[in-house]
């Protein structure tokens, strides 16, 4: 094979927002697979939030990227050669090549996709992790009820919109909050009942106006203004799946201002409020088989649209996932690598 294999390795942890010189960009010979592993090719990588927490080495769920180690991703990728007898050359597999060209990984770490099934990419949005985490979050630890209203930020992502999709779906009000008007219109078109701009002058006072009612489920994406806009709205016995933390991904200290831990306390307690973090990995088992039926069968009668917003060239990925952080991207990022 006389091609190489393309990577973009961890230089040094940022400090704050990603710079360029914290990525080497190099190419590497093309490994060869051992018993029962399987080379691949990538065709697209996906670009997540989680991925800003892995190159940090603070203490963490997962274990941090090492400096000048590939810097890790799920990939969709076509098998170029298999030593397991579970696959073959030409099919194309979910697995977690991470930022490169080609992989080589173990067969028992990769999943099968049937392009004919769904567009293959959407394995690495709605019917991939951040779909599952959409609604292992919202079904498991959210609980919504029908006539109940659920809220989420950063809602036109691949997480965002799905949550908003998958509580419409259970009868619920639904409240979406992005950044922009062209988001907040994009709300409008998946069938948000509210749909509100987190960089317009008063977001609090504007969801007392949009939901009189409270709120019954906020999933949290973000923290930040939001969060505190989000608060004094949520209703007795309210749930908070936290899923992420955005706004914060980039700081360097802490938030200014006072410390605010003894009202988030009050409100916890006079509410009798749920506030639970998971990692949508502890749902797999329970769960996954549960969400592929579901989310494919709503995805193919339109109850849960999806968009995708693909850049091409993995020496893009750097630029392309700084952006996403700052929330310049419109629906799941993802790098096209291959034809």
């Amino acid at each position: 094979m006389s091609e190489t294999n393309r990577r973009i390795r961890l230089a040094s942890r940022p400090v704050g927002v990603p710079q360029p010189e914290d990525f080497i960009h190099d190419d590497a010979p093309i490994g060869s697979p051992g018993e029962g592993e399987v080379l691949l090719r990538t065709r697209y990588l996906s670009l997540d939030p989680y991925m800003r927490g892995r190159l940090s080495d603070a203490k963490s769920y997962a274990k941090p990227v090492e400096v000048g180690d590939v810097i890790v991703g799920a990939t969709v990728s076509e098998v170029v050669e298999s030593n397991s007898a579970e696959f073959s050359a030409g099919q194309t597999v979910l697995s977690y090549g991470g930022w490169q060209s080609y992989s080589v990984e173990p067969a028992a770490h990769l999943r099968l996709l049937d392009p004919e099934a769904a567009p293959v990419t959407t394995a690495l949005g709605v019917l991939g992790m951040p779909g599952f985490t959409a609604y292992s979050g919202l079904l498991e630890i959210g609980r919504p009820q029908a006539g109940e209203t659920v809220a989420v930020a950063a809602a036109t992502g691949p997480v965002g919109s799905a949550v908003g999709q998958i509580a419409k779906v259970k009868g619920c009000t639904t409240v979406g909050i992005a950044g922009g008007p062209e988001k907040v219109a994009y709300l409008e078109e998946l069938g948000f009942d509210v749909a509100l701009d987190h960089r317009g002058d008063d977001l609090r006072g504007a969801l007392k106006q949009a939901v009189p009612q409270g709120i019954d489920v906020y999933f949290e994406n973000v923290s930040g203004p939001v969060w505190d806009a989000v608060l004094p709205r949520l209703n007795t016995f309210a749930r908070v799946p936290v899923c992420g933390l955005a706004a914060g991904y980039n700081a360097t200290e802490a938030p200014a201002g006072p410390d605010r831990s003894a009202g988030l306390m009050r409100n916890i307690l006079t509410k009798s409020l749920l506030l639970r973090g998971f990692i949508q990995t502890e749902f797999v088992e329970s769960m996954f088989s549960d969400f592929l039926r579901d989310m494919g069968q709503w995805v193919r009668e339109g109850k849960v649209k999806y968009r995708e917003d693909i850049t091409e060239g993995i020496d893009n990925a750097p630029q392309t996932f700084v952006g996403m952080l700052e929330g310049k991207n419109f629906g799941k990022t993802i790098i096209q690598v291959g034809e």
